[in-house]
């Protein structure tokens, strides 16, 4: 073959893969909204990240994760809470406040917000009841 023949033939198979590529169908997409930074929320984030696999939910494989870090900036979570909804997230994570899953609810109303806080979510106002959290709203039992 000529250098050209090869060239052309490797510019066609590199332009194949990326077309393929393109092709696949995105996952789907989980918002994580902290209040916290990365660093200090290493255990939970462990946890959650084990939990996933163990539903078998694999970050890369057959789910995406968006990561937001408030970095203890409370003013920044209402941002941070609409850039997810912005980017058509399946679910956002909330796994440390209040203010956190108050930030996130505001931010949608169609989007559920999956919670883990250990403030009662009825006495806070997150939910009107345990039985039917009303809204776009569910915490996780335990």
């Amino acid at each position: 073959m000529r250098r050209r023949e090869i060239i052309a033939l490797l510019g066609g198979a590199a332009a194949w893969q990326l077309a393929a590529r393109a092709q696949q169908p995105a996952l789907p997409l989980i918002g994580y909204l902290s209040s916290g930074s990365q660093r200090v929320s290493g255990e939970r984030l462990r946890r959650f990240l084990r939990g996933l696999n163990e539903a078998g939910y694999s970050e890369g494989k057959n789910i995406a994760i968006e990561y937001r870090w408030a970095e203890g900036h409370y003013e920044r979570l209402p941002e941070l809470a609409a850039d997810l909804v912005g980017r058509s997230v399946r679910v956002i994570v909330v796994p440390d406040s209040v203010v956190t899953a108050r930030a996130a609810k505001a931010a949608t109303s169609t989007i559920p917000v999956v919670f883990a806080i250990g403030a009662n979510p009825v006495k806070s106002g997150l939910v009107t009841s345990f039985n039917r959290p009303g809204g776009n709203l569910t915490g996780r039992p335990g």
